[in-house]
């Protein structure tokens, strides 16, 4: 007895229904497939009817700043903050909200003004701090949102909210809706692509999980990659010793085979993930070390996107990789810096922060700009919740705290259908709560998903029972972002 019929002997009603579809109730049989959630893949994967409309965007880079960057002293100006410097937050503003363990046992709430000049920049006239210098030049280029709101308080259920919809571990992430939903315009590349950069700043001990990028209850396929700052990019592309590119195929197509017999019977679609995910490793063995390979970049692109810029690693030097991702059909990549949660020695450390991140992030709007990719590249850039406006800790005048703000916080965005040089959302004197056009993180994800021709509401999959969808049952499209 071959392995064939060993399998076909352990065949139950239900694998024998999967298996046999077509014969039996046919198109009906395999609607109700689709219906599930196992779609058919069109040549790059993807869902059939995707995009729901024409699409501004076709890709999209995340740059996700961990920790929660201080709105009120980078973006969100506020003259009438010195005069209130050290005084006590009223409670006609607090309102008895929420507060994290880490300030709940003070005494005193005062009031830290920000210790960094503002001055207005661009045809626009954004008001931008010092620390900014370079996303001043490209203001007239982004759209700043000072209005954005979350549920989370702490970073952990804040990032995951943020990249998944949900404070719970466990749902997809946002890249792993676009992959599953829009599939890859490249076939030798993931549709999903992660970048972590080294640590730059002193409050590098926030840590980033890997299921920030998973597919959760979708096809694995649909999960994050993460490139490497050391090394070989991905692990265990490169073949061992003694192993020829021919050897490799011939294991590769053995696999398949038996891979592909296991399927036949079982009808499971993680196996046809896993033939899928060999065949894109083989081509990564090609595909990966020409990306990484900055041979054929002038030195005017390493002067645009700074020092670090040659630096394997740095934020600076994944953002140029972000960039040579995208311009090869990408579809998602998720760039992460940590070093924003500043409790104590904020001027000092944002300062540190902002040297790092300030000019690659610029570099990349101007870069994409340059090459015609920024009209149909939509960037995001932003933490998972902002900073208090009272002091975490002593408050001096050379030195302050500031504690997780998750009521207001500011985030920008730019090209793929985001019109360029607004501000949206107004916050009261205090930058402690909202006061005009609050956007809340569901509503960012349906307004990202809009860009890229997607009806958040109608891109679902069925688990457990459920229909699941990236917004759970809110969002909506802040029409005022869109260009």
């Amino acid at each position: 007895m071959d392995l064939a019929d060993e399998y076909k002997l352990a065949m139950t009603r239900r694998h024998f229904f999967a298996r046999n579809s077509v014969g039996i109730g046919g198109a009906a049989l395999a609607s109700l497939l689709s219906a599930s959630g196992f779609a058919a893949d069109s040549k790059t994967g993807g869902l059939p009817g995707l995009p729901h409309f024409p699409p501004k965007a076709k890709r999209v880079i995340f740059l996700h700043q961990s920790g929660g960057p201080s709105q009120m002293d980078l973006f969100d100006y506020k003259p009438a903050m010195p005069k209130l410097q050290g005084t006590e937050l009223p409670d006609s503003i607090r309102r008895g909200q929420r507060i994290t363990g880490m300030t709940s046992g003070q005494s005193s709430f005062p009031v830290a003004s920000p210790m960094f000049k503002f001055s207005q920049h661009g045809q626009s006239g954004t008001w931008l701090s010092e620390l900014l210098p370079h996303t001043a030049k490209i203001v007239d280029d982004i759209a700043i949102v000072k209005t954005m709101n979350t549920d989370a308080i702490n970073h952990d259920p804040a990032i995951t909210f943020i990249q998944s919809g949900s404070q719970q571990p466990g749902r997809p992430s946002m890249g792993a809706w676009i992959s599953y939903g829009l599939g890859s315009e490249n076939q030798d590349l993931p549709a999903f692509v992660v970048l972590i950069s080294q640590a730059s700043g002193l409050n590098i001990d926030q840590p980033l999980f890997s299921r920030l990028w998973g597919s959760g209850f979708l096809p694995s396929n649909h999960q994050g990659v993460m490139f490497r700052s050391g090394g070989d990019p991905v692990l265990y592309l490169s073949d061992p010793p003694g192993i020829g590119k021919d050897t490799r195929r011939r294991m590769l197509d053995g696999l398949a085979k038996l891979n592909q017999m296991r399927a036949d019977v079982y009808g499971d679609p993680e196996i046809e993930t896993r033939i899928k995910q060999y065949e894109m490793a083989y081509r990564m063995q090609t595909s990966v070390p020409k990306l990484m390979d900055l041979g054929d970049e002038p030195e005017s692109t390493f002067a645009l996107y700074g020092p670090d810029a040659r630096q394997r690693g740095s934020y600076a030097a994944n953002c140029l990789l972000a960039r040579r991702l995208v311009e090869r059909g990408v579809r998602f990549v998720q760039l992460y810096k940590r070093g924003w949660d500043q409790h104590n020695d904020l001027p000092r450390d944002l300062a540190l922060q902002c040297q790092a991140v300030d000019q690659p992030s610029a570099a990349l709007v101007q870069d994409l700009k340059q090459r015609g990719l920024l009209d149909d590249t939509l960037i995001v850039w932003g933490g998972e919740f902002g900073r208090t406006v009272y002091c975490q800790g002593a408050l001096t005048q050379t030195n302050y705290g500031r504690d997780h703000h998750p009521r207001c916080f500011t985030m920008w965005a730019a090209g793929g259908g985001i019109k360029p040089g607004v501000s949206i959302g107004e916050t009261d004197d205090y930058c402690y709560n909202v006061v005009a056009d609050p956007v809340h993180v569901h509503d960012l994800q349906a307004t990202m998903l809009h860009c890229l021709g997607v009806d958040h509401k109608r891109l679902t999959y069925k688990f457990q029972g459920r229909h699941f969808r990236l917004t759970d049952v809110h969002g909506n499209v802040v029409n005022k972002l869109l260009a």
